[in-house]
């Protein structure tokens, strides 16, 4: 069933006293869910939010058959909503039985009864805090009017987040969000890290931490930071002063001439070993005095 643009232009004209905080926000975006059903005519759709973790968590559903993209995706660190949510861009798949970007995912969630989706990533400050999705249980083309229809109840929900999050009072819901988008900033310098040290892909960089995290069974965003501050302490330490090189090459051809000067103390160290022996007699210490010359050129007055 193809999306009606009349229908949209009303559900967006119902949808419109959203946008004076005539309700919670929570209830808002059940309200945004619940009429994005209607007007698609799917079999579920939903509103999920990024965790400091980056996991994406439902918080808004029409169907408890969403509940399978939260569990999948989190599970297997792949899916469309995942990857609408990394590339900040709209993403479709028409089919997962034939869907070859997310392997994984796509078997288990053809298992559980989800076949197509349809994801758009909420914008915030040139970011995204998360995606408003539909999915259907069978085959579905998705047309440009339907891809249009959901980026603009995405919008609607991206207003009444950045609401929220400028608002006064800061809620339970909004501490989560400026969580997530401070844990972002982090990872998003530790891609850019690997980026510049590896040569490779954003998508390659981003793997790599995933992959590091979840072997270390560590938190993502530790895993960046702690790669940003190598990083950091790599830069900051002291590289070699100018011409050591050429010092130490220096002081390597010195070392003949200081082995001959060299050659001399043992001359200054029987001078100074008779003056100090009592023991010796006048005639040997008037014979050593004949050395003194010598002596005293290889020590300075």
């Amino acid at each position: 069933m193809n999306v009606s643009v009349h229908d949209v232009r009303h559900a967006l004209n119902e949808l419109g006293k959203l946008r004076f905080g005539e309700m919670r926000v929570e209830d808002a975006m059940h309200h945004i869910v619940q009429t994005t059903h209607a007007i698609f005519s799917v079999d579920g759709a939903g509103l999920m939010l990024a965790d400091v973790d980056h996991h994406l968590l439902n918080a808004a559903v029409s169907d408890d058959r969403m509940k399978h993209l939260e569990e999948l995706q989190t599970r297997h660190q792949e899916g469309p909503c995942i990857a609408a949510f990394e590339d900040k861009e709209l993403v479709r798949a028409e089919d997962l039985t034939a869907e070859v970007r997310w392997p994984d995912f796509c078997q288990h969630a053809v298992a559980r009864g989800v076949r197509a989706v349809l994801a758009s990533p909420i914008p915030y400050n040139q970011d995204a805090v998360g995606v408003v999705v539909v999915m259907s249980e069978d085959r579905r083309p998705w047309s440009a009017e339907a891809e249009l229809a959901l980026l603009a109840f995405t919008d609607l929900a991206a207003l009444l987040i950045a609401t929220m999050m400028m608002g006064e009072q800061q809620t339970e819901l909004a501490a989560q969000l400026q969580a997530a988008l401070n844990s972002r900033a982090i990872i998003e310098q530790a891609k850019g890290v690997l980026i510049g040290q590896q040569g490779i892909t954003a998508h390659a960089a981003y793997a790599q931490l995933r992959a590091q995290a979840r072997a270390e069974r560590r938190k993502l965003a530790v895993v960046s930071a702690e790669l940003v501050r190598s990083s950091v302490r790599a830069d900051l330490a002291p590289a070699p002063p100018a011409g050591a090189d050429a010092g130490l090459m220096q002081g390597q051809q010195r070392q003949p001439d200081q082995q001959q000067v060299g050659d001399v103390e043992p001359a200054v160290g029987s001078r100074a070993s008779a003056v100090d022996n009592p023991g010796d007699s006048e005639d040997d210490r008037r014979d050593d005095s004949k050395h003194a010359p010598a002596a005293s050129l290889a020590q300075p007055r």
